[in-house]
C-alpha cells in the first residue's frame, strides 16, 4: 500500500483536520473504499444467496462454507488490489480503526473511509436484493450451541489474524517490497477464517460486511459489527505497545 497513506509516526494518534473532507485526494480515496467494499460484499454475500438458491441448503452447510470462503477470499483479494494504490485498500472499518489507533491514518480520513465502507456494503446488499427479485440478504447468526461469549472470542481471534496479516504484509515499514503478496495473503486469511469460524459465528471479521446485510434485511440479532470493532481495537492497542 502507498506509504503516503500511512505517514503518521507510529505510537502517535493523528486527528487531522476537517478540511480533509473536502480534499480531492481524500474524497478519491473514500470513493475507492466505497467501490472496493461494494465489490467485496457483493461477491461474498451474493455467493451465499446463489448457493442457497441452487441447492436449497443453508450457506453454513459444509459445501456452503467452502463456497463462501472461496468467494470472500477472491473478492477481498481483488478489492484490496484495486484500491491499494488509491486508499490503501482497507475495505474494513476494523482495519481502518486499527490503523488510526496505530498512528497510521488520521481520524478525519478514517471517518471518511468508514462511512464509505458502510455505504458500499449497504449498496451492495441493495443491489443483490433488487437483482435477485427480492431475496433476503443473510445476516450473521450464531451456530447451534454457540454462546455469545464463545462467538466473541472467535471474532476477536479471527479479526486479530486478519489485522495482523494486514500490518505484516502491507503496513509494517520493515516488510520490504512484496507487491501483490499483500492482497493475496489478506484474501487467504479471510478464506481460512471462514472455514474455521463460519459454522460458529458466520466469521464476519468486518463491521461493514455485517452491517449491510443486517440493515437491508433489518435483522440485528447477534450483529457482529461491534465484535469486529472490539477485536480491531484490541489488536491495535497491542501493536502500539
Amino acid at each position: 500500500m502507498p506509504s503516503e497513506y500511512f505517514n503518521v509516526p507510529l505510537r502517535h494518534v493523528a486527528i487531522g483536520n476537517q478540511d480533509e473532507f473536502r480534499q480531492p485526494g481524500a474524497v478519491k480515496a473514500a470513493l475507492a473504499e466505497f467501490f472496493s467494499t461494494l465489490i467485496f460484499v457483493f461477491a461474498g454475500e451474493g455467493s451465499g444467496m446463489a448457493y442457497n438458491k441452487l441447492t436449497g441448503d443453508a450457506p453454513n452447510s459444509p459445501s456452503g462454507l467452502v463456497a463462501a470462503a472461496i468467494a470472500h477470499g477472491l473478492g477481498l483479494f481483488v478489492a484490496v488490489a484495486i484500491s491499494a494504490n488509491i486508499s490503501g485498500g482497507h475495505v474494513n472499518p476494523a482495519v481502518t480503526f486499527g490503523l488510526f489507533l496505530g498512528g497510521n491514518i488520521s481520524l478525519f480520513r478514517g471517518i471518511l473511509y468508514i462511512i464509505a465502507q458502510l455505504l458500499g456494503s449497504v449498496v451492495a446488499c441493495l443491489l443483490l436484493w433488487f437483482s435477485t427479485g427480492g431475496l433476503e440478504t443473510s445476516a450473521f447468526a450464531l451456530g447451534a450451541h454457540v454462546s455469545v461469549w464463545n462467538a466473541f472470542v472467535f471474532e476477536i481471534v479471527m479479526t486479530f489474524g486478519l489485522v495482523y496479516t494486514v500490518y505484516a504484509t502491507a503496513v509494517d515499514p520493515k516488510k520490504g517490497e512484496i507487491g501483490i503478496i499483500a492482497p493475496i495473503a489478506i484474501g487467504f486469511i479471510v478464506g481460512a477464517n471462514i472455514l474455521a469460524g463460519g459454522a460458529f459465528t458466520g466469521a464476519s471479521m468486518n463491521p461493514a460486511v455485517s452491517f449491510g446485510p443486517a440493515l437491508v434485511s433489518f435483522t440485528w440479532t447477534h450483529h457482529w459489527g461491534v465484535l469486529g470493532w472490539a477485536s480491531g481495537w484490541w489488536w491495535s492497542c497491542w501493536y502500539c505497545l
